[in-house]
């Protein structure tokens, strides 16, 4: 009996011990910039379709992946989660929210930014991760509507995709808040060259802005755009972000990292659940 005793003993201490160990060495994923992040393996979420992100799909027109991104993002600052996450400068200097009404709030992620497929079924954070293998952070940048569609127009400068233009396409923006049309049949106006990959636009005539949450686009209007620290600093096609991100103070770069968002999101308004919304493309652009 003794022995059976300091058995299970031995036992059930071995058991603690592959716990503390397990604990101890939560998953890590290696990111794009080869930074090692730890994972949160509590989070789970479930999805009834496959959200498409993998071999280049957000870039060749809009996805059901790029449309809950960007809802993720436009959530985030119209909640006023996004409050508590500007820097302790910004908040001193004033920036303690969203300085436009909800209705002049959109969201644009860039489609080179999504990288793969997460498959119908459970995920958690590390299906996020290799999604967008890339320490972003979200920022807004207030900008005019002739500078909001010069961005999008400068963004679809690569479309219709193709081998060719895979790279330029990089930069073509998945959104939320807004519907928009790019005419294939209208070529691109090529300005001066942009990074490797684009032009700045010499004109405009590619896209049209259909609508704003709903209502009608107005040029002359300041619209909050929800986005990445990449685009804010002029990533890609960015340059239109850039000027305009130095132009207004009241753009910043808060401390909020976008997958993190992106589980608020699903967590809090989808209840862990990414269900018949996303089945499919939401109609938001149209690429003629």
């Amino acid at each position: 009996m003794t022995i059976v005793k300091k058995s299970f003993s031995l036992f059930m201490a071995l058991c603690l011990c592959c716990a503390l160990f397990t604990g101890a060495f939560a998953s890590t994923f290696t990111d794009a910039h080869g930074n090692v992040i730890e994972l949160d393996d509590t989070l789970e979420a479930y999805t009834e379709y496959v959200l498409y992100g993998a071999n280049n799909a957000a870039r060749k027109a809009e996805t059901n992946l790029g449309d809950l991104w960007a809802d993720a993002l436009r959530w985030f600052a119209v909640s006023g989660r996004i409050n508590e996450y500007f820097e302790e400068d910004d908040v001193t200097a004033g920036i303690t929210s969203i300085d436009a009404d909800a209705d002049h709030v959109v969201a644009l992620w860039n489609g080179g930014n999504l990288r793969a497929d997460v498959a119908e079924g459970k995920f958690g954070a590390e299906e996020l991760a290799v999604v967008l293998p890339y320490p972003n952070k979200v920022a807004v940048v207030y900008m005019s509507g002739a500078e909001f569609v010069e961005t999008l127009e400068a963004a679809s400068q690569g479309l219709p995709y193709s081998e060719d233009s895979a790279a330029a396409c990089a930069a073509f923006m998945q959104v939320s808040g807004l519907k928009y049309t790019v005419d294939t049949a209208v070529e691109y106006q090529k300005g001066e060259a942009y990074g490797d990959n684009w032009f700045k636009a010499a004109s405009l005539g590619r896209v049209a802005i259909e609508e704003v949450c709903g209502l009608p686009f107005d040029s002359d209007a300041t619209y909050a755009v929800i986005t990445s620290n990449a685009n804010f600093n002029g990533m890609d096609s960015s340059y239109m972000f850039k000027a305009a991100a130095q132009a207004n103070e009241r753009s910043a770069i808060t401390t909020a990292v976008v997958r993190d968002v992106i589980w608020m999101y699903i967590a809090e308004e989808l209840g862990n659940i990414v269900g018949e919304t996303y089945a499919e493309a939401q109609g938001r652009i149209t690429i003629k």
